[in-house]
C-alpha cells in the first residue's frame, strides 16, 4: 500500500468515525511540510529517512530516537512530539 493510499484510507475512517479525527494528509498537508521543511509531503519526508510505514500502526510504530533525528534533521522541530504537537495546532487554529 502506497502512502496515497494510506491517506485516502485514513481519510476513508475520519469520515466513519466523525469528528475528532483528523487525517495524516490533514495534519501534515503540502503547506505544512513545505513551511517546516524542504520537503513537500509527509510521503517524502518518511522516504527520505528511509522509513517504511504503510499503515497508521506503523507510523506510530516508527516514532522513536531514531524517528526523532529525523525529524531533527529534516524539519524545524526538535522532536517528533514537537512536530506533532504543531501540526495539532495549526489544524485546530483553521477550524
Amino acid at each position: 500500500m502506497s502512502m496515497e493510499d494510506l491517506l485516502k484510507d485514513l481519510q476513508g475512517q475520519k469520515e466513519a468515525q466523525g469528528e475528532g479525527y483528523v487525517s495524516l494528509d490533514m495534519l501534515f498537508n503540502p503547506a505544512f511540510m513545505s513551511k517546516y521543511s524542504s520537503l513537500k509531503s509527509f510521503e517524502e519526508f518518511l522516504k527520505k529517512g528511509n522509513f517504511q510505514a504503510d499503515t497508521l500502526d506503523e507510523i506510530q510504530n516508527v516514532e522513536g530516537e531514531l524517528f526523532d533525528r529525523h525529524v531533527n534533521r529534516e524539519t524545524d522541530f526538535s522532536d517528533w512530539k514537537s512536530m506533532l504537537n504543531k501540526a495539532n495546532a495549526e489544524y485546530t487554529h483553521k477550524k
